[in-house]
């Protein structure tokens, strides 16, 4: 069985929209695209290529694709190697072709047929950017890890990672680490439902609700 691991970039208030660029990602007005780019170190580079060194298949949407189709395929650094050569499957209801291959494009049905490809063999599926897929992926319980870069900045708007209406769960801590710059480096894998409970005092009087 494959596991499906999420990639992301984002700042202290929970922002994963645009982070490498100002026209990355301006849906919905945002304008604050770039913001991680002068945060990164030798230590954060070797994160991600901790990610890289193993066998892995892409899992993207469609615009995450869409920019590094336009950026991989004539990259020269290390990363542009094991990133050309997986396989990248698409989710997408729009794309007519998936040109920056080896590729697999998902129209329909798709939590089905990803459960379908995460039981099958292969190498982990990673997912990068893709917001709305992560939605989708964390909505039917079907992300196993999460590599997290928490940036130190707010931003105050944009796409977020935990939105409104996600799944109540709790993460477990892997491993963590940070950068020179600040930027929190963390593993969290999926531990369950919450646990919930209570700092009261047992004996504590509880006011009724609508009293004063």
């Amino acid at each position: 069985m494959r596991k499906i691991v999420v990639n992301t970039f984002l700042t202290l208030d929970g922002v994963m929209q645009g982070p490498g660029g100002p026209n990355e990602d301006r849906e919905g007005g945002f304008e604050h695209g770039g913001w991680s780019v002068n945060y990164w170190d030798d230590r954060m580079g070797q994160f991600v290529g901790e990610g890289l060194s193993q066998p892995f298949d892409l899992l993207l949407g469609r615009k995450t694709y869409d920019i590094f189709a336009a950026h991989w395929p004539h990259a020269t650094d290390e990363a542009a190697g094991p990133l050309n050569a997986a396989t990248k499957y698409v989710v997408s209801t729009t794309l007519a072709s998936a040109d920056w291959g080896p590729a697999v494009l998902i129209r329909d049905n798709v939590v089905e047929q990803i459960t379908r490809l995460k039981q099958g063999d292969g190498p982990d599926l990673q997912v990068h950017g893709s917001s709305q897929l992560v939605q989708t992926l964390m909505a039917n319980d079907l992300v196993d890890q999460y590599r997290l870069m928490i940036f130190p900045l707010t931003l105050g708007s944009g796409k977020q990672l935990f939105g409104d209406g996600v799944r109540p769960g709790n993460l477990r801590l892997v491993d963590s680490q940070v950068s020179t710059t600040g930027v929190i480096i963390a593993t969290y894998e999926p531990a369950g439902d919450v646990r919930y409970g209570s700092f009261a005092l047992e004996d504590q009087p509880t006011t009724p609700e609508g009293a004063p």
